[in-house]
């Protein structure tokens, strides 16, 4: 049986573990920038207010309603679920991270027991055990749900969370449970499909689970044809190779407020490009060239507009992942991509022609004693960054002060990842 373990409004849940006064009270965790709603507490989300809501519409009704908000602590809900995972792994070797807040666990039948009532009494109580520990070890209440396929497992786990137990075992013969359940409401379906499903007739789970494959596959496509019979449950949804290499790698960030001089677009864009050399040298992986881009506000206009971009690709003399070789080539380069009268609202990077740095090819040419000191140089900065925090040593080009960095006004400690922040009990 495949496991879903999924925290219950999890964002919210990892402040109230140091917090426990934001028990029972109508809490949100905010986006970046502190722009709207992305996790809510059931006490805030039975007031009605939908997912998404905007922060400026909420502050008029904040102090009259009791409404609590913090800032995205994405550092502490990263640590976390980092957590949950490794404790997932003392009920099972075969775990996968869906999310931050979900995973799928395998747990094989109990031995020596075929009867449904049997089984069912033996993954009920493994789940029960499963939110007991994450509860007693972590902190994060979450909902368990069962089945024999990752898509029937999602059904389960929504099931369960919605039960005082807080966990489901899906039945062998699930049609009553699929029959009663819209088919928008199912894993991978959607709102662009289900409309579509609904004109051929199929408006629930258990009718898309009913289907004709060669139906589904030449009127929708093979991943809806799976889910068909994922629903019939079969287990078909492989885990994606958790040691494959990236194809290409992004870091990109709204600003905390528009931005107008070439100097602080420079420095987002090099701390951009410094992070994303960690993921590179973290994979073993070179870059063979960088795409860089800035998206300024759209000009006062009577209509509704995007704004706009420029944008630059630059390659390597040779495939990288030194951080210094690539600000030095990045750098000179923003001036032309720079309009001055534009207010620039985010900035990005994207690497390209990345190569596993086992297998690149060799530069002849090259002066290998100093390529080796800034391999060492690389190094010694990401295992000083890995041990005292993250940008504990850095690029001057990144910036000091970083006035465009991320708002995050309502934060709060980096607990369990910043030895500054430590909790402090008296």
């Amino acid at each position: 049986m495949i496991g879903l373990v999924d925290g219950n409004n999890f964002f919210v849940s990892c402040e109230r573990v140091f917090d426990p006064s934001l028990e029972g009270k109508p809490v949100a965790v905010l986006s970046n920038n502190d722009g709207c709603c992305i996790s809510r507490s059931n006490e805030f989300k039975a007031l009605g207010i939908a997912m998404g809501t905007p922060y400026f519409q909420l502050r008029d009704i904040a102090e009259r309603e009791g409404l609590v908000f913090r800032s995205g602590n994405y550092e502490l809900y990263g640590d976390l679920s980092r957590r949950i995972i490794l404790i997932l792994h003392e009920f099972s070797p075969d775990v996968e991270q869906y999310s931050i807040d979900e995973a799928f666990i395998r747990i094989p039948d109990p031995p020596g027991v075929r009867e449904e009532a049997g089984r069912t009494d033996f993954f009920f109580r493994q789940g029960t055990l499963i939110r007991k520990t994450l509860l007693q070890w972590v902190g994060i209440p979450c909902g368990v749900g069962f089945a024999p396929s990752k898509t029937l497992a999602k059904i389960a786990n929504h099931i369960g969370k919605k039960s005082p137990e807080g966990v489901f075992v899906m039945p062998e013969d699930p049609e009553s449970i699929l029959s009663a359940l819209p088919v928008s409401e199912v894993w991978g379906v959607g709102r662009r499909l289900a409309p579509q499903l609904k004109r051929r007739g199929i408006t629930t789970a258990w009718k898309l689970a009913c289907a004709d494959e060669k139906f589904l596959l030449k009127h929708f496509n093979v991943t809806l044809a799976k889910t068909a019979r994922e629903l019939a449950g079969e287990d078909l949804f492989q885990e994606e190779d958790p040691d494959a290499l990236s194809k290409s790698v992004t870091c990109s960030r709204s600003f905390g407020q528009a931005v107008t001089t070439l100097d602080e677009l420079s420095q987002a864009v090099c701390t951009y490009a410094a992070t994303g050399a960690v993921k590179l040298r973290k994979e073993h992986q070179t870059a063979s060239g960088i795409n860089v881009y800035f998206q300024y506000y759209p000009e006062y206009a009577p209509y509704p507009s995007p704004g706009g971009i420029t944008a630059a690709t630059i390659l390597f003399p040779s495939p990288t992942n030194h951080t210094s070789d690539i600000l030095a080539a990045v750098t000179p380069k923003l001036k032309g991509i720079f309009l001055p009268e534009k207010r620039y609202k985010k900035a990005g990077i994207v690497y390209f022609g990345l190569e596993n740095t086992l297998h690149a090819q060799g530069d002849l040419f090259a002066d290998r004693e100093k390529e080796e000191r800034k391999e060492n140089l690389s190094a010694a900065l990401d295992l000083i960054n890995r041990k005292y925090g993250k940008k504990t040593i850095f690029h001057l080009a990144e910036g000091i002060e970083k006035p465009w960095a991320m708002k995050r006004k309502m934060l709060t400690g980096r607990y369990t990842t910043s030895w500054d922040e430590i909790m402090e009990v008296k």
